[in-house]
C-alpha cells in the first residue's frame, strides 16, 4: 500500500500539477486508510479492498468526523483508486460504489465592500515589506488568485503594460487575468524595492530572507491585517478570493466570465456566488421593504 501511495503522490504532484496542500491532504487521508487496512482483517492486498472495506473505514469515520472531511477522505480514495485502475494494478475502482454524505451548503466567507476597502486601505507595515504585504493584498483581491497560485507567480507571468497575469493553475492549465489599477500600481511600488531582500528566486513575492514566501506565510498576513482591521469574521486567503467572485457578481458580471478568471473547471462550482447574491439581495429586502 505505501508503495502505491508514493507512485500516486508522485503522478498528481508531477503529471497533474497539485498544489502542495492537496498533496499534503491526500497523502493523510491515504495513509489513514493504509493503517485501517494495517490494523485488522481489512484486506491483505489492494485487489483485496472492496467496497465492503471501505465503507467499513468510512463507519469508523463518521464517529469522529466532520461530512465534509468524511467527503474529502472518500475523494482521495476515488482518485487513488482511479489511478491504480489505469495502471491496471486493479480492475475497478470499489470506492465509485460508495455515496458520498450528504452535508450542508455552507456560503463561502467573503467580505462586503467596506470591509475589503477597511482591510487594504489601513497601515501594512514600513518599508519594502509593508509594500510587499500591500501589493499581495490587493493583487489577490483584484486577480481572485488562489494563494498556491500568488507563491508560485514568478516575475516574468506579470505584464504590468497590459495589467495582466498569467497563471498556472489545477491540472496545468494556464489562463490570464486582468488586474486592476491600484493593485499594478502596488505591485509597481514592491517591485522597485524588492532587490532591498536580495531576491534567491525568480518569484514576485519573496520574504525576509529573499526566498520564495509560503502559503502559511501568506495566510498569517491576511489573518494578522484582518484583526487589524477589527473584522470579526474568520478572513483567510481565500475569503479575498470569494470577495473577489461576489463583488463582481454584484456589479453585473457574467458568471461565464468570473469562472475563467478563477480558473473553475466547471461552471457548477463558480454557481455558488449566485446564492451568495441571493443572500445578500434577500437582506436588503428584509432591512428595506415595508412589506417584507
Amino acid at each position: 500500500m505505501d508503495n502505491f501511495i508514493k507512485q500516486f503522490e508522485q503522478y498528481i504532484g508531477t503529471e497533474r500539477n497539485y498544489s502542495a496542500n492537496t498533496l499534503r491532504a491526500y497523502s493523510r487521508d491515504l495513509c489513514e486508510f493504509g493503517d485501517f487496512l494495517k490494523s485488522g482483517n481489512n484486506a491483505q492486498d489492494i485487489n483485496e479492498v472492496n467496497d465492503v472495506v471501505i465503507r467499513r473505514f468510512i463507519g469508523l469515520l463518521n464517529n469522529k468526523n466532520s461530512k465534509s472531511t468524511i467527503e474529502r477522505k472518500l475523494a482521495s480514495l476515488r482518485a487513488f483508486f482511479d489511478f491504480l485502475q489505469r495502471e491496471k494494478i486493479i480492475k475497478a475502482n470499489p470506492a465509485k460504489l460508495i455515496p458520498s454524505p450528504k452535508k450542508e451548503k455552507k456560503l463561502p466567507v467573503f467580505l462586503s465592500v467596506d470591509e475589503m476597502f477597511r482591510l487594504i486601505d489601513q497601515d501594512l507595515g514600513n518599508g519594502v515589506m509593508g509594500l510587499r504585504n500591500k501589493a499581495i493584498l490587493e493583487l489577490m483581491y483584484s486577480s481572485g488568485i488562489r494563494v498556491g497560485e500568488l507563491v508560485n507567480l514568478k516575475l516574468d507571468n506579470l505584464n504590468i503594460e497590459n495589467s495582466e497575469i498569467k497563471l498556472l493553475g489545477k491540472g496545468s492549465k494556464e489562463r490570464i487575468v486582468p488586474v486592476g489599477k491600484k493593485a499594478i500600481i502596488s505591485l509597481l511600488a514592491y517591485l522597485q524595492s524588492r532587490e532591498v531582500l536580495k531576491p534567491k528566486t525568480d518569484k514576485l513575492f519573496v520574504n525576509n530572507r529573499g526566498t520564495q514566501i509560503s502559503e502559511r506565510s501568506i495566510g498569517r498576513i491576511v489573518k494578522k491585517f484582518a484583526q487589524a482591521a477589527c473584522l470579526s469574521k474568520n478572513v483567510s486567503p481565500h475569503a479575498l478570493r470569494h470577495s473577489f467572485a461576489t463583488h463582481l457578481l454584484g456589479s453585473g458580471a457574467d458568471l461565464r466570465a468570473i469562472q475563467d478568471m478563477l480558473g473553475h473547471s466547471s461552471l457548477s462550482v463558480t454557481q455558488k456566488y449566485t446564492h451568495t447574491s441571493i443572500e445578500r439581495i434577500m437582506n436588503v429586502y428584509d432591512k428595506s421593504h415595508p412589506r417584507s
